[in-house]
């Protein structure tokens, strides 16, 4: 046992470079990874890999254009928007990896971010683990949330999992500090039994903050993945549907049966053949929202031998154009016009870079934070009313929060992926009156490396948002748009600019100056000193010009006002001074810390780490390292047995 935490303590210091062959089911990415001079044998989420920016497009882009606003009477927006429009999917078996019934402080300041841009937060706890999925009174050591990795199923080796009342409780005080709204899933694997619980629970621990309850995800893998006859169809999901309603109605403990969502499709049925069935006029009562599931494509053949083989740098292009989530979304053009007849919101449950993970160096790359804002505002503009985007625990690429392998929070802290920056961006976007209408500009000529969309909001344009999704470092595709206002043209616009040197840039990019750093390196708040740019504009020209640098993205605000809304002065976040180890702490001086080093091996390796126990040293290196670090790394011994 000793041994054993010791490697894990050294595992989490080591990285490596040169090429590796990474084998077994749960590492995306499963094959040779190739870097220069590198080998990588961590986890997926701090993968090394940067990919090489696509070459500037033949012929470039043009680099001036205008932009010309209506004011009132502008045809094309879309349907008024929330800030919220941009949250969260959880991955239910990897939901105590970030926020354990102990609170994560740097969960409720990237919670906190978002809630004071946008009023509230929607996260989803869920995904193919939903479905198995048993809330109990306990566990057999106490857990609140417990994995049985021996009857893991689907290609994707999907584990059962038990859960208490503690969950859900945990859940409930994220609300009552950051305003997290949640949607939670009632499991669909045996529909001649519904297990209630998790409806019963939800509805009396979360109360207003519970807004919806999926019912099946994605369902038109059932028949696929084993789970239910090849015969399976819409009609059959369908009619389990109202199994469900029948067995809700019957729950004594259920008052609210009407937050219940579906038919959460992957793609393998149309959402048509689902209405054709009569799903939305039978069920309407019970519906708080209709629902789809799509990724643009998958990096599935890597992690688990099916599909079609992919690479990142053979499809880093493909995310490098407005044409990406236009192509993701146009599917779905009939049920977003569909679903406002039957007064239903439509949203994206649950998406991402690429399902299976996504790719290393494209889904952790300043590029798929472009793509995450481009796309986030391309469903807002075609009518869905909201999407979350998919966080899978330590083995994928393209979280947008990962917390620290083990409980290492003291000494690594969370990592930040680009997707959180899109996050706030489009919060900051659509800011939090719930009255924003989006509309696609199609500017330059409707160039697909240069798109822009407009927010405005009672007819009044209020922001522009701007991509340029060109890497040209030597300033050439730097491009300016002209923004003109009909009938009223501002003495000066304010503009914030989320900035890296290269599309395929990890980390340490910068929102208006500030950044959550690099892997490891964030407490969930922004650092640096905020920036942001007051430009003139030529009212006698009627025109504001703003520069786009190539790569960029620009956030212009056509008034105080709009600033103001998105942007409410410093985040109230929560203060990293909590303690979840009691034990074998200690301050060391960082001087003594970088100049030790130890040289006796294990040669005394009777040390005891227990509460109350004589701790003769650590595993042998007492003698050879200062006292008070001995006793850190006993204690580093003591948090690497504890964790699950």
């Amino acid at each position: 046992m000793r041994l054993l935490l010791v490697h894990s303590f050294l595992l989490g210091l080591t990285f490596t470079q040169a090429a590796v062959t990474v084998y077994g089911p749960h590492v995306p990415g499963s094959g040779t990874i190739d870097a220069p001079s590198a080998s990588y044998t961590g986890a997926a989420s701090y993968n090394p890999t940067t990919l090489t920016p696509p070459p500037v497009p033949n012929p470039p882009p043009a680099t001036q254009f205008n932009i010309v606003l209506q004011n009132g009477n502008v045809a094309g927006l879309s349907i008024p928007q929330r800030g919220s429009f941009f949250g969260f999917s959880i991955e239910f078996s990897v939901v105590t990896q970030v926020r354990d019934s102990f609170l994560q402080v740097p969960f409720l300041n990237l919670m906190a971010n978002i809630r004071e841009r946008a009023g509230s937060v929607h996260v989803r706890v869920g995904g193919n683990t939903q479905d198995s999925a048993t809330l109990v009174a306990s566990t057999p050591d106490g857990a609140a949330l417990e994995k049985d990795k021996t009857n893991e199923s689907n290609p994707t080796a999907t584990p059962p999992t038990i859960f208490t009342a503690e969950i859900i409780k945990m859940m409930a005080s994220i609300s009552a500090l950051t305003n997290v709204r949640w949607y939670m899933g009632v499991p669909f694997n045996d529909t001649t039994n519904f297990r209630l619980q998790i409806a019963e629970v939800g509805e009396a621990i979360l109360g207003d903050y519970l807004v919806g309850l999926q019912a099946g995800n994605e369902p038109d893998l059932y028949s696929r993945h084993g789970h239910r006859p090849q015969s399976y169809a819409p009609s059959d999901y369908t009619a389990e549907f109202g199994l469900l309603i029948d067995a809700m109605d019957d729950d004594s403990n259920i008052s609210n049966n009407n937050l219940l969502i579906g038919p959460n499709l992957a793609g393998v049925w149309t959402p048509e053949e689902v209405w054709d069935t009569g799903f939305v006029n039978d069920y309407s009562q019970h519906l708080s929202a209709l629902a789809v599931e799509r990724y643009p494509t998958d990096n599935c053949y890597a992690q688990f031998g099916v599909g079609t083989p992919r690479t990142g740098q053979e499809m880093f292009p493909t995310y490098l154009t407005h044409t990406s989530g236009q192509h993701i979304v146009s599917s779905f053009l009939n049920s977003t016009n569909y679903a406002q007849t039957v007064g239903k919101p439509l949203m994206m449950f649950e998406t991402n870079t690429a399902s299976c993970g996504g790719f290393p160096g494209l889904s952790d790359s300043y590029g798929a934070a472009l793509w995450g804002i481009d796309y986030g505002l391309q469903m807002a503009y075609s009518n869905f009313s909201g999407a979350l985007f998919h966080v899978g625990g330590q083995s994928v690429y393209y979280n947008p929060f990962t917390p620290p392998v083990t409980n290492q929070s003291t000494f690594h802290q969370w990592t930040i992926g680009p997707i959180y920056y899109s996050a706030l961006v489009v919060a900051e976007a659509l800011g939090p009156s719930n009255l924003s209408q989006v509309v696609d500009l199609n500017p330059n000529g409707g160039n697909e490396f240069t798109p822009g969309y407009a927010i405005y909001e009672n007819g009044q344009p209020m922001r522009v948002a701007l991509v340029n999704y060109v890497t040209d470092p030597t300033g050439a595709s730097d491009y300016t748009a002209s923004i003109s206002i009909a009938g009223s043209t501002p003495a000066q616009v304010k503009v914030k600019y989320l900035s890296a040197t290269s599309t395929a840039q990890k980390y340490n990019f910068t929102w208006a100056g500030q950044t959550f750093g690099d892997v490891f390196g964030s407490d969930g708040r922004p650092v640096g000193n905020i920036d942001i740019q007051t430009v003139p504009c030529d009212q006698a020209a009627g025109v504001c010009q703003i520069k786009v640098p190539a790569p960029g993205f620009a956030l212009v605000f056509l008034s105080d006002q709009a600033l103001s809304e998105s942007d409410q002065g410093p985040t109230m976040t929560f203060p990293t001074t909590a303690y979840t180890k009691l034990q074998n702490t200690v301050t060391i001086d960082q001087a003594v810390l970088a100049t030790s080093n130890g040289n006796r091996g294990l040669g005394d390796a009777l040390a005891g780490t227990s509460n109350g126990r004589q701790k003769s040293g650590a595993f042998g290196l007492k003698h050879a390292l200062p006292a008070s670090l001995g006793a850190l790394l006993a204690g580093a011994f003591v948090v690497g047995r504890l964790v699950r």
